[in-house]
């Protein structure tokens, strides 16, 4: 039987990876003042969460990993629209993308 792991990635180097880019989603976060350059700021930060989680299920052959990748994905697609639904909105209204805007919106 071929041993399908014996070229896997080490661990460290997937979750250093995966650090690098949920850090660089939280910068993008801190700094930037867009709207939509957050909502993909955050899209990064959970797409470095899911490969996190993959890579740790394939070290322990578990595929825990995966269930929580789909689990994120989901939760992605989900903020994704509602987000998207907000942009639009706030667009609309201010003509600005600016997150400043949005504190102005009444309920």
């Amino acid at each position: 039987m071929i041993n399908l792991f014996a070229e896997q990635i080490p661990l460290e180097h997937g979750l250093i990876v995966a650090v690098i880019l949920f850090a660089l989603g939280f910068v993008g976060i801190m700094v930037r003042r867009n709207i939509l350059f957050m909502l993909i700021s955050i899209e990064i930060m959970m797409n470095a969460a899911a490969m996190a989680f993959v890579i740790a299920g394939s070290r322990w052959l578990q595929p825990d990993g995966q269930i929580m990748f789909i689990m994120i994905l989901t939760l992605a697609a989900a903020e994704a629209s509602i987000g998207l639904a907000i942009v639009l909105r706030i667009y609309r209204q201010f003509h600005s993308l600016d997150i400043d805007a949005a504190s102005e919106m009444r309920g």
